[in-house]
């Protein structure tokens, strides 16, 4: 087994990886990192040092691989499955890299900047800030709910990296900021997402980690 995986099964992005190589039932080591514990964290800076999680690490090629788009990319390229996960055809390869980077960026920076908000001390609180995140994540639902009318996936009838991203994204946005009532397309889109067997596969393996996700303070 040349790919072992650096990750956390409660963090998003390696929720995102984890989707990618259960699609296509890639064999990989995983290796769970836990930063609270010095060992632990030591072994993985050994392997990256910037300390960030998902890791790569193709042990034949040999190369380390952070990031989680370059990382499923990477898969995509070398290790190629039954599920396609960047289209050959460049447009919709471009397309479905876009969409990627819309995951990422306007549904995952948002709802983490919500999150982080709740685990500081009350008198640290940025209530301005956590606003405009959920009008960053109202403006991203907008535009996914358009976009996905009509479609099973982001990119049309087929399952693609950008439905990678999407899964843990939404699923974690959805629990700061609901997609319901006023998103019903986008709100069905995660619902075809949990069911995926690649996604709750994913969510099962969190699941016993899910009590720490911090609540919302109601006063």
């Amino acid at each position: 087994m040349s790919l072992a995986l650096y990750m956390h099964p409660f963090a998003s992005f390696c929720m995102k990886v984890l989707v990618a190589l259960y699609e296509n039932d890639a064999p990989f080591e995983k290796i769970v990192v836990d930063l609270g514990d010095e060992r632990s964290r030591n072994a993985f800076l050994a392997v990256w040092p910037a300390g960030k999680f998902p890791v790569l690490r193709d042990s034949e090629a040999p190369r380390v691989i952070p990031e989680s788009t370059i990382i499923i990319e990477y898969l995509d390229r070398k290790f190629p499955g039954r599920t396609r996960l960047v289209p050959a055809d460049p447009d919709e390869a471009l397309r479905t890299r876009l969409f990627d980077r819309f995951f990422d960026t306007y549904v995952q920076n948002p709802m983490q900047k919500i999150v982080g908000d709740r685990l500081r001390p009350a008198n640290h609180r940025d209530r301005f800030g956590v606003d405009e995140a959920r009008a960053s994540l109202r403006t991203a639902y907008g535009i996914l709910e358009a976009d996905i009318a009509g479609k099973e996936w982001a990119m049309g009838d087929a399952f693609t990296m950008a439905d990678c991203a999407a899964a843990p994204a939404l699923h974690y946005a959805d629990l700061v900021e609901p997609l319901t009532p006023g998103f019903p397309n986008a709100a069905a889109y995660l619902q075809r997402l949990k069911a995926r067997p690649s996604f709750a596969r994913t969510l099962d393996e969190a699941q016993p980690y899910f009590h720490n996700f911090p609540k919302e303070e109601t006063s």
